[in-house]
């Protein structure tokens, strides 16, 4: 079994296993119970193993002023961006049916914690994971709140160097082994040339105990291929039913379909990507048959006749001796006289060329 495991909702990530899809939901939701129950319902028919919110208490959260800010976008919910944030954050009641339904449809359901508050009140809930977002990498004081609750824990490492990194690693693994590493670009799309995927390498070869993922703000879906071809194994990305709809996360966001064709090219790949043992498997042997080529006459040739390479031909199908044999011939006396394009075997020459 490999070393780097983890182990979420019941269900096991490591390099052997399938990627682990998190359809991030956010706050695509509108504040609207309905359509956050529709989003998991089309997350479930996209395949994706877990759905994941995100949990703010704004109050506490934000400093006076920046919570009583002006919030003038055109994807605002509130006047000011405390009273915005307030439209879009479930409570209690929300939470317990968005779980109970995420288990009907046989979803693994978490949420990032943004705060102190945040993470008493999905404890209460009981959450499966908790993700923690770019922004908390130097927040140790939370991570370590986290990482006593005892439960497995997805750090998103956008806006950071190695060192910030290597630290919360340090903090939380000495509490809770259960960590789960992302790369990150904390930028609302993030650009091709932002996304650095062979960060996922370097993390591979800087935490060889903790699985490697992606948090993948990039729009499409071929980078996140790519970034499972390079050893990540959980793959979040976030989820819409429609890019045109309110709100700052939608466009670049996935719609069904999309995450469909994600989750299906993911599976795809992982039996794609094999063993890295090269083999002939039995479906490519009647092609290479017809393909390849075998040692044959090239005109007619007498009994006793000492071969030379002229008198050798390579045509296809390729069901006798290979033209990498062709130097045994060489020089050898033949034992029977050959027809054009007959198939040379050992059996037609002498062994020794003394003969």
């Amino acid at each position: 079994m490999t070393k780097r495991q983890i182990e979420i909702g019941g269900k096991k990530i490591h390099d052997d296993t399938h990627c682990f899809v998190v359809a991030e939901i956010g706050h695509n939701h509108q504040g609207d119970l309905e359509i956050c129950k529709k989003l998991f319902l089309r997350a479930k028919e996209s395949g994706v193993d877990a759905v994941k919110l995100q949990k703010r208490s704004n109050r506490n959260l934000y400093t006076n002023d920046y919570y009583h800010t002006p919030y003038n976008s055109e994807n605002a919910y509130g006047k000011t961006y405390g009273l915005h944030r307030e439209a879009l954050e479930f409570g209690e009641r929300e939470y317990l049916e968005l779980k109970r339904y995420a288990k009907k449809l046989g979803l693994i359901f978490f949420a990032t914690a943004f705060d102190f508050e945040s993470v008493d009140f999905l404890e209460k809930i009981d959450i499966s994971a908790y993700k923690v977002a770019s922004g908390d990498i130097t927040n140790i004081p939370l991570l370590e709140y986290i990482a006593c609750k005892g439960k497995p824990m997805i750090v998103s490492t956008g806006g950071a160097f190695l060192k910030d990194i290597k630290r919360m690693q340090k903090t939380i693994a000495s509490i809770n082994s259960n960590l789960a590493i992302l790369q990150c670009t904390a930028s609302y799309p993030a650009q091709f040339d932002e996304l650095n995927l062979k960060v996922i390498k370097r993390y591979r070869e800087e935490f060889p105990e903790h699985v490697i993922g992606i948090s993948a703000h990039d729009n499409g879906i071929a980078m996140a291929l790519a970034a499972a071809v390079l050893g990540a194994r959980i793959i979040e990305k976030h989820f819409t039913l429609n890019r045109a709809m309110k709100g700052t996360d939608h466009s670049f966001s996935l719609e069904p379909s999309g995450m469909k064709k994600l989750v299906r090219d993911l599976q795809r790949l992982s039996l794609a990507l094999g063993d890295g043992v090269k083999k002939v498997h039995e479906s490519e042997k009647e092609a290479i048959k017809k393909m390849s080529k075998k040692i044959v006459a090239a005109k007619m040739l007498k009994k006793g006749r000492i071969l030379q390479k002229k008198d050798l031909a390579f045509k296809s199908p390729g069901d006798g001796l290979p033209p990498y044999m062709s130097d045994y011939f060489i020089g050898k006396k033949l034992k029977k006289s050959l027809k054009e394009d007959e198939t040379l075997k050992k059996s037609h020459v002498f062994p020794d060329k003394s003969n």
